[in-house]
């Protein structure tokens, strides 16, 4: 591939440098078989890509295996070395193993609950646990899936699944007890960083059910880990159709109400930016003025450069289910991000 990425950035507090994007793999192991997920990972690579983010549920545990037959062939080949590449995965849904099996709850009441991983008093809608016993087997899981011996970082999927059911009170107990846990697997060399890979959870106003607020995550964090605890990154929407991460004040730092970006900045988290093109949404019929503004050649690209851009995100995350989907999405990481006071200026327009 004669294109590659030169624009690196620092991910955190951690001293790692990373690629604007990030290679989702969802799809891996659904309309993406084994071939087609190697091919990806080859082309994302060789282009410069350096952040892989999966999850163990995601199509049954087989987007991590893919990964792990990719990565294995690479560094078996002299192609790429382990320390080259970021991988992210994430826990907190009850995960089937390769395929859903044809009744669903005899199966988690077989796997997790009568083998005492589950207490089912700590499962919120029949589908979310992130208590540290069941942490504890999804993380080896992942470790096998994965063919890794350290995840980079480890994501709490979608944690805020548990307000649903439980109390602001019950949940901090909770976050505390997977935090404290976590940083036991850091020191056991299991995993390098924590986060949260959220969905909700900071794009609403405080005192909405599913809101999180950051700081009171990162004094929980030193709380289980003391000051030099690894909870290091966050993972949230962020794009055209879903801006909140900049636009709204929901996060209390200092007696100050800020954004989560400009939180995160100061209290030394890095954001992971999710849905880039909003599950395919944002590739056709944006307003004129966006294209006038980021000046690329088509609606996914200027959805790219815009959260790519976004000040205080770190890496943008989209998913590809194709190899050819490699270049097309390479394009906008290629050139410097949108200059500051353009960027800021696609939040003052009122044309539609």
């Amino acid at each position: 591939m004669a294109i590659k990425i030169t624009d690196y950035r620092l991910f955190g507090r951690t001293g790692v440098k990373v690629s604007p994007l990030t290679l989702g793999c969802m799809m891996f192991g659904r309309r993406t078989e084994l071939d087609d997920s190697i091919r990806i990972i080859d082309r994302a690579i060789d282009a410069g890509i350096n952040v892989l983010d999966t999850a163990i549920n995601y199509r049954h545990q087989r987007s991590e295996r893919n990964i792990c037959a990719a990565m294995a062939r690479l560094v078996a080949s002299g192609e790429l070395a382990r320390q080259e590449v970021f991988i992210s995965t994430k826990a907190g849904y009850l995960s089937f193993d390769g395929s859903l099996p044809p009744d669903p709850r005899s199966y988690f009441v077989k796997e997790y609950i009568e083998n005492g991983i589950v207490d089912p008093r700590e499962v919120v809608g029949g589908m979310h646990c992130m208590a540290p016993n069941y942490l504890r087997d999804q993380i080896e899981r992942s470790r096998k899936n994965l063919g890794l011996e350290t995840i980079d970082l480890f994501y709490l999927h979608n944690p805020e699944t548990q307000l649903a059911e439980v109390t602001p009170e019950t949940f901090r107990e909770r976050l505390k007890s997977a935090f404290a846990y976590l940083e036991t697997c850091v020191k056991a060399g299991k995993l390098r960083y924590y986060g949260l890979a959220t969905w909700n959870a900071f794009r609403l106003p405080e005192g909405s059910r599913d809101y999180i607020s950051l700081p009171d995550c990162a004094e929980i964090a030193r709380e289980a880990g003391g000051s030099a605890h690894h909870f290091r990154f966050i993972q949230m929407p962020f794009n055209l159709a879903m801006p909140e991460a900049y636009v709204l004040a929901n996060q209390n730092v200092g007696k100050k109400n800020i954004s989560l970006l400009a939180a995160a900045a100061q209290l030394g988290i890095a954001v992971m930016g999710s849905a880039t093109l909003y599950q395919g949404r944002l590739l056709q019929g944006l307003p004129a003025f966006v294209t006038h503004t980021l000046g690329m050649k088509n609606d996914s690209e200027n959805a790219i450069q815009f959260a790519r851009s976004a000040p205080g995100l770190t890496t943008s995350l989209i998913g590809m289910g194709h190899p050819d989907h490699v270049v097309a999405n390479l394009m906008p990481a290629l050139l410097l991000p949108a200059k500051a006071d353009d960027w800021v200026k696609l939040f003052s327009r009122n044309e539609s």
